[in-house]
């Protein structure tokens, strides 16, 4: 009985120390990109296109890279969802439309918040 005990109380950390290691890494990323974000937002407001390129390129390659590790445990239709949005801020881009991109801006900071606090291990998720 003592045996079971404790490979029980083993699994249970395992999967508590998994759970706040991905949420840190879940939340860093969603920060970084929102960052990100709000930076280009500031270059478009000063309508710098050529910045605005640069910037929308180092922002899709970092997500390329989250995205590898982020795919392990977020459901992909999430992961998805943003990777959309930033299809369309790119778009927006590319045709010289800043006023379009800021709301695409905004509903992709939307969702990654969403799967930040969708992925967090809180009462309200449980149930």
């Amino acid at each position: 009985m003592r045996k079971e005990w404790i490979i029980v109380i083993l699994i249970v950390l395992f999967v508590a120390i998994g759970e706040v290691i991905t949420q840190g890494y879940t939340k860093d990323c969603t920060n970084r990109i929102n960052m990100q974000l709000s930076e280009l937002r500031e270059l478009a407001q000063k309508e710098d296109n050529e910045e605005m390129v640069k910037k929308m390129n180092n922002i899709k390659d970092e997500w390329r890279e989250m995205q590898e590790k982020l795919a392990f445990y977020i459901e992909h239709t999430e992961l998805e969802k943003i990777e959309t949005q930033l299809h369309l801020i790119k778009g927006e881009i590319d045709a010289q439309l800043y006023n379009d991109m800021i709301p695409e801006m905004e509903k992709c900071i939307f969702i990654l918040e969403h799967v930040e606090e969708k992925n967090l291990l809180n009462a309200k998720n449980i149930f």
